[in-house]
């Protein structure tokens, strides 16, 4: 049988990479510090949990539901737009819910998308920003995310170079991997920069409620203008441990909501109803729950880069998202990430490394590029950093060490050495 179209266009899944390098480590017996996937691991609130049990015991909550979710459910998540950012939303036609964020972010690339159109999407990303564009048949423009900040500059000179003109923006601040946060006026010249150039915009809300040191990210539908242009995602994942419930919201552009309400129609029935209410629930009864959340991320955050800088790896602390995009260190950023992933797996027979970067070394060895694709492809670090969720980073500095008993501290091997 031929190789499928689409599918010849989509690399394996780098997280379906790493599980499978994961599974069997640990069938070794290897002990494994996650520093890959940002999957959370804390628990959800239990009284959400338990109106989730309540529900599901209602044989009326069995049936098909809505695709585009229960108007409660609706309902309440335009009040949470309105209680946190002062946004105004009818539930009717401006607020879907959707099976995750992955999920809406897909079909809405399906729904409004020709064969061809382009898209505008950071590089590097998450992998559904670029290849939910590559599903829908699209023309994928990657734009560099660099650290000198000169983000609306490529942009410009992407917008310009296209043709034909990209009609989509994908973005997500706080940024996945690279951690760039934003304030309310960047949000405000992605509007003016949509009108003048006829483009659509996305925004990726994942990390809302994840911030540090005084920062409070800001919504992209807080923008003047914004709701005329594009729309926003918000995931409960991160804010409220729901990463296993699947279920998000697209809120905005009332002609963005209704393609992909009308694509949904076909595809789905929406989420289980139990979750639906339980959700709803969430929503208008855990609105603190959140800060909870946020301090046992920032206290990992701060274990690892504590830690990294004890042992001379310094790391710029991140404002946003639980991630930290770390600098190779200067000694080896000549070789690049690919190569540095390289050579920071060493023989079994040697000695381990210490905690924290051990957990890098896992980390920088899962974004290795599959098939010996470069590390430059979307969704993959540029040659100069490596990314690394702070999830599960707390774990292996609060242990409160940097060497592991009874051995003498690693010293990195010198360039051109295993």
């Amino acid at each position: 049988m031929d190789e499928f179209y689409r599918i010849k266009r989509l690399p394996p899944y780098v997280f379906g990479i790493v599980n499978d390098l994961k599974t069997k480590a640990r069938a070794r017996g290897e002990d494994i510090i996650d520093l890959g996937m940002g999957n959370p691991d804390l628990g959800t609130p239990k009284h959400i949990v338990a109106k989730l049990i309540q529900a599901a015991q209602n044989p009326k909550n069995h049936r098909y539901s809505a695709s585009r979710g229960i108007t409660r459910l609706r309902v309440a998540i335009t009040k949470w737009y309105r209680d946190r950012y002062g946004v105004e939303l009818d539930p009717e036609s401006e607020a879907i819910a959707t099976i995750g964020a992955k999920e809406g972010l897909a079909h809405l690339a399906l729904a409004v998308l020709q064969p061809g159109d382009g898209a505008l999407v950071p590089n590097p990303t998450y992998p559904i920003h670029s290849y939910s564009v590559v599903i829908a048949d699209g023309d994928l423009r990657s734009v560099p995310m660099t650290p000198d900040g000169d983000f609306f500059g490529r942009l410009e000179e992407a917008a310009k170079l296209a043709w034909p003109k990209a009609k989509l923006l994908i973005l997500s601040f706080p940024h996945n991997p690279t951690t760039t946060c934003v304030d309310l006026a960047f949000f405000e010249r992605v509007v003016d920069f949509a009108r003048a150039h006829r483009l659509m915009v996305v925004h990726d809300f994942a990390y809302a409620d994840l911030f540090y040191d005084g920062y409070q990210p800001p919504s992209f539908l807080q923008a003047r203008g914004a709701k005329d242009v594009g729309v926003e995602l918000f995931s409960l994942t991160k804010s409220y441990n729901m990463a296993g419930w699947r279920l998000a919201f697209c809120c905005g552009n009332p002609a963005m909501v209704h393609a992909l309400a009308r694509i949904k129609s076909y595809l789905d029935y929406g989420v289980f109803q139990p979750i639906q209410i339980a959700t709803t629930v969430t929503l208008n009864e855990a609105q603190d729950y959140p800060k909870q959340v946020n301090e046992t991320y920032q206290s990992r955050r701060d274990a690892l880069c504590d830690g990294l800088e004890r042992i001379g790896w310094s790391v710029p602390r991140p404002k946003g998202t639980m991630f930290v995009w770390a600098p190779i260190p200067e000694p080896y950023r000549h070789l690049g990430s690919l190569e540095v992933a390289k050579k920071l797996q060493p023989p079994l027979a040697k000695p381990r490394l210490p905690a924290e970067v051990e957990g890098c070394r896992r980390q920088v060895a899962a974004l290795r590029c599959p098939g010996g694709r470069s590390a430059r492809k979307p969704g993959f670090p540029g040659p100069g950093r490596t990314a690394g969720s702070v999830n599960a980073a707390g774990r292996a500095a609060l242990r409160g060490r940097t060497t592991r008993p009874g051995r003498r501290p690693h010293r990195p091997a010198r360039p051109g050495r295993g």
